[in-house]
C-alpha cells in the first residue's frame, strides 16, 4: 500500500491547475531523481489513454455526484432550508476530514508537512478562507435554495469566469475567437436555465439571489481564488497546500456554524456515510485530475470538464427525482457543455502574471 501511495503522488505538484509545468509538453516527462523510477511508472500509467479517459471521467462524476449528495445530507443531517448555520457546519465537517485525508496521503508519500517556507502560513489561512469558506458559503446557501439540476448547469459557469479572469491577468492566456464564443454559449446557457419564472406568456426569469445568485457566486469565487492559489503553490507542494488550507477553510467554517447555533441532529450511519463518501471524492478527485495534469497537455484533460455538469444534473434527476428533461435544463446544458468544449480546446500554453 505504500508502494502504490508513493506511485500515486510521486512528483505531484500541480494545483489542479490549467496551466502545466515546462515538462508537461511531452507525452512522458523526464525521470527525475531520487524516485525516478516511481516516476517513470507513474508516468507510464497515467498517460495511457484508456487510463486518462478513465480516470477524468472518474474525476467529473466524483465532482457531480456532489450536488445531489450535499442536498441528500440537508434531508438526512434534518437541515432545513433557511438553517444557515448547521448548513455551514455541514460543509465545515466535510473539507475538514477532506483536508485531513490529502494530508495524510501526503504523509504517508513521504512528502513534508511542516517543512512550509517562511510566510507562507499566512497565504495558506488566506486561500483557505476565499477558496474554501467564502466559496463553500456560497455553494452551500445556494443549494438548499436551488435545484440540484439547476445548480450543477450554472455552477459551470466557473469555467468561463476563469477565461475572461486570465485574459486579464496573463500575458499569454488572451481570448480568441474560440473561447469568446464558449462564454457566449455558456453563459447564453446561464441565462436559459433560468427562463420560465413568470412574466409575459411565461417568459420571465426564475432566479433568486440566495439560491441561483449565490450558486454563480461561489463560481465567481473558486475562479478568483484558484488564480491566488496557483501563486501559492510555486512555493510548496500541492498536495499539501490543499490538504491544509481545506483544514483551514474547514475549521472557520465550523466556527461559523458553531457560532450561529449550528447542530447536525440526526446523525444515523447514512448520514455519517455520507459525510465520508462528499470527503473523500474532495480529496480523492483532487489527487487524482492534480496526477492527470502532471503528465499531460492541460487540453486533454481539462476538456473533461464538459462532464461535471453532465453528471451534476443527471445525478440530480435520478437521486433527487427532479426534472432534467424539461427543455431549458436540456438546452442549457447542451450550450454550457458545449461552451466549455470550446474555451478547453485552445493550445495549451504556459501563463505569466503580468507585471
Amino acid at each position: 500500500m505504500l508502494h502504490t501511495a508513493r506511485l500515486f503522488l510521486s512528483g505531484c505538484n500541480s494545483f489542479g491547475e490549467r496551466k502545466i509545468p515546462r515538462l508537461a509538453k511531452y507525452s512522458v516527462p523526464y525521470p527525475q531523481a531520487p524516485s525516478s523510477n516511481h516516476a517513470l511508472e507513474a508516468a507510464q500509467f497515467f498517460t495511457r489513454q484508456r487510463n486518462v479517459f478513465a480516470l477524468a471521467t472518474l474525476c467529473c462524476l466524483l465532482w457531480g455526484s456532489a450536488f445531489p449528495a450535499v442536498k441528500l445530507g440537508y434531508t438526512l443531517f434534518a437541515i432545513a432550508k433557511n438553517d444557515l448555520a448547521s448548513q455551514l457546519l455541514f460543509a465545515g465537517y466535510r473539507f475538514l476530514f477532506a483536508g485531513l485525508i490529502l494530508l495524510g496521503i501526503a504523509f504517508v508519500s513521504g512528502k513534508p508537512l511542516v517543512r512550509i517556507p517562511p510566510g507562507s502560513w499566512r497565504r495558506l489561512w488566506l486561500l483557505g478562507f476565499t477558496q474554501t469558506t467564502l466559496q463553500y458559503v456560497f455553494f452551500y446557501t445556494g443549494l438548499a435554495h436551488a435545484s440540484g439540476v439547476k445548480s450543477a448547469i450554472l455552477n459551470a459557469v466557473g469555467t468561463f469566469f476563469s477565461v475572461l479572469l486570465a485574459h486579464w491577468i496573463f500575458h499569454n492566456d488572451r481570448l480568441t475567437l474560440r473561447k469568446t464564443l464558449g462564454c457566449s454559449l455558456g453563459f447564453v446557457g446561464v441565462m436559459v436555465v433560468n427562463l420560465g419564472g413568470g412574466g409575459l406568456a411565461g417568459w420571465g426569469f426564475d432566479f433568486t439571489l440566495l439560491g441561483e445568485g449565490c450558486i454563480v457566486m461561489a463560481a465567481f469565487v473558486l475562479s478568483c481564488a484558484s488564480i491566488y492559489g496557483k501563486r501559492v503553490s510555486q512555493t510548496m507542494d500541492s498536495v499539501v497546500m490543499t490538504g491544509y488550507q481545506l483544514c483551514m477553510g474547514g475549521l472557520i467554517l465550523m466556527g461559523l456554524g458553531l457560532g450561529g447555533g449550528g447542530a447536525l441532529d440526526q446523525i444515523t450511519f447514512e448520514s455519517g456515510a455520507l459525510l465520508a463518501y462528499l470527503a473523500a471524492l474532495s480529496a480523492a478527485a483532487f489527487s487524482v485530475w492534480s496526477m492527470l495534469l502532471k503528465y499531460n497537455r492541460v487540453s486533454t484533460v481539462t476538456v473533461f470538464n464538459f462532464l461535471i455538469p453532465i453528471f451534476g444534473a443527471s445525478l440530480s434527476a435520478l437521486f433527487l427525482q427532479e426534472s432534467l428533461l424539461a427543455w431549458k435544463n436540456l438546452l442549457a446544458l447542451v450550450l454550457v457543455c458545449l461552451g466549455i468544449w470550446a474555451v478547453t480546446q485552445d493550445k495549451a500554453q504556459r501563463t505569466r502574471p503580468r507585471g
